[in-house]
């Protein structure tokens, strides 16, 4: 099955920047800098050691930055004092300093300045560090200073490794994979998942929290070590105290259903052609227990302007309501919703009836249930922002929050003060910040910024949404990802309903 369409721009830019270094060098009462940020510091480094001059780090002498580290947990590197900066560019940069026993008369906060002239740059067990630092080459210039909450998807870990080692970092939302058993503790090594990606969570026998009970989903405060074992890779993300992990509450309930794709702009005209695949997590007797399915249109000229007073029970232009009350779905099944039409990719394409419709509605000529006018697109092609939603019931107001969310694009009149398009607790998404426990209830407000992308339009492009919907933990434990299939007028339900690349549901 050909599911993969790809596209790449080249950005192409003027090359001015090294006649403009050159520039600066020369400007009259210019004076190189004594500090050298640890961002320009750590590219000095090209595989082989390389011992620090004046020469080689632009006439810098030193470096300025916090420490992070905290050797009294007894769960990092002995001798390693790691510190951070972000000097350069507003980039978070980190850096071992192997200082033997000393490395734990500092404590997180410290804000040091070290000479570092004359000292060896080399990686010891996979870790970038410098070597040869004496404790007078430090100097300690306050306490207590405040270190910025560094948010990381634990994919950008693994893929970017140099950008995070030896940096205070948060795993938010991390539980086991697989699941940890009642009385398990943190002692040895635990595969943690925060939806992203899997990482290993090192403990040491002797750290102060080793026989802590492992909690079911926790924030994880710690410092990521790009290791090497045995002369293998062993990336490890390392607390330093028992402060470092915060209990978080799981979910109740799992979600009942997931949106696991959908076609916003088959070939040729829209009109009754668009759908949304979807997921039941439970088996769901519509009829029994209803859902409802609004869609939102945010084009600049699309009735009423302005920042959605009512969030999603807008109406009019802005969002359409359709009732998901007919027809059920199996545990672990496809359903779909859409247009009157049941055709994969627009006029003349294959019929697929055979899908499980449970409901089919004429949006080109009867206005929305409850709210909505009609339209010949459902879905908006306009490039601002169009979000889908799933809501529990019939009934949507200013206030209903979506059990299932995913948003196209980010332009448009979204979110202003306490008005917009709520969120609902998702892998994309979270009501409060997950780090500050801070209200953000809308889309685009706080963290709740991700968005999936635009496809070329007219070309018949399926949304697949894939990810691993975990029940027993009752949360996303692989979040969905964009993928775009270039459907063609022949393409077939199997195709569509294909288990490669599609959500899936785990049951532990």
């Amino acid at each position: 099955m050909n599911r993969f369409f790809k596209y790449s721009c080249i950005l192409v830019v003027a090359a001015v920047g090294l006649f403009a270094c050159e520039q600066e060098k020369t400007y009259p009462g210019g004076v190189l800098s004594d500090y050298i940020a640890m961002l320009d510091l750590r590219q000095i480094y090209k595989d082989k050691d390389v011992v620090l001059t004046r020469e080689n780090m632009a006439g810098a002498t030193q470096i300025a930055g916090v420490v992070v580290s905290d050797h009294r947990g007894g769960n990092l590197p002995a001798g390693l004092l790691m510190v951070q900066d972000f000097r350069r560019l507003n980039m978070i940069r980190g850096i071992s300093i192997q200082l033997g026993n000393a490395a734990g008369d500092y404590v997180p906060g410290d804000s040091i300045e070290v000479s570092v002239v004359g000292k060896k740059l080399t990686k010891v067990d996979g870790i970038l560090q410098l070597e040869g630092v004496q404790v007078s080459d430090i100097k300690k210039i306050a306490s207590n200073k405040p270190i910025p909450v560094n948010r990381v998807n634990s994919n950008l870990y693994l893929k970017f490794p140099d950008r995070y080692e030896s940096v205070l970092s948060v795993i938010v939302k991390g539980s086991f994979n697989p699941l940890s058993k009642p009385g398990d503790q943190f002692g040895g090594d635990w595969i943690v998942t925060d939806a992203f990606e899997n990482i290993k969570l090192h403990t040491e026998a002797n750290a102060e929290f080793a026989d802590s009970t492992l909690p079911m989903m926790a924030n994880y405060y710690g410092i990521f070590l790009n290791m090497v074992k045995d002369g293998k890779p062993d990336p490890q993300f390392r607390m330093r105290r028992s402060s470092d992990f915060v209990r978080q509450m799981a979910a109740t309930e799992a979600q009942p259903i997931l949106i696991t794709g959908f076609v916003s702009d088959v070939s040729g005209g829209d009109g009754n052609y668009e759908y949304i695949q979807l997921m039941a997590t439970r088996d769901i007797d519509f009829t029994v227990t209803p859902f409802s399915f609004v869609i939102n249109n945010n084009a600049g000229t699309a009735q009423p302007i302005g920042v959605p007073a009512l969030g999603w029970a807008t109406g009019n232009q802005r969002t359409y309501k359709i009732n998901i009350n007919t027809g059920s779905a199996k545990k672990g099944t496809f359903f779909y919703v859409g247009g009157a039409n049941k055709l994969i990719n627009g006029p003349s394409s294959t019929n697929i009836s055979a899908a499980n419709w449970v409901r089919n509605y004429d949006y080109v000529n009867k206005d929305g249930e409850g709210f909505g006018v009609k339209k010949n697109g459902w879905m908006a092609n306009s490039g601002n922002a169009f979000g889908l939603a799933i809501f529990e019931g019939t009934t949507v107001t200013e206030a209903s929050a979506p059990i299932d969310v995913m948003w196209v694009s980010s332009g448009g009149s979204l979110f202003a003060g306490n008005a917009g398009y709520r969120v609902g607790n998702t892998d994309w998404y979270d009501i409060n910040n997950p780090v500050t426990l801070a209200p953000q209830p809308f889309y685009r407000a706080g963290t709740n910024t991700t968005f999936l992308s635009y496809n070329p339009e007219d070309q018949g492009f399926f949304y697949i949404l894939g990810g691993e919907y975990n029940l027993a933990l009752r949360r996303w434990t692989k979040a969905r990802s964009q993928t775009n299939w270039l459907m063609t007028k022949s393409s077939t339900l199997s195709e569509l309903e294909s288990d490669s690349l599609s959500t899936k549901l785990k049951e532990q």
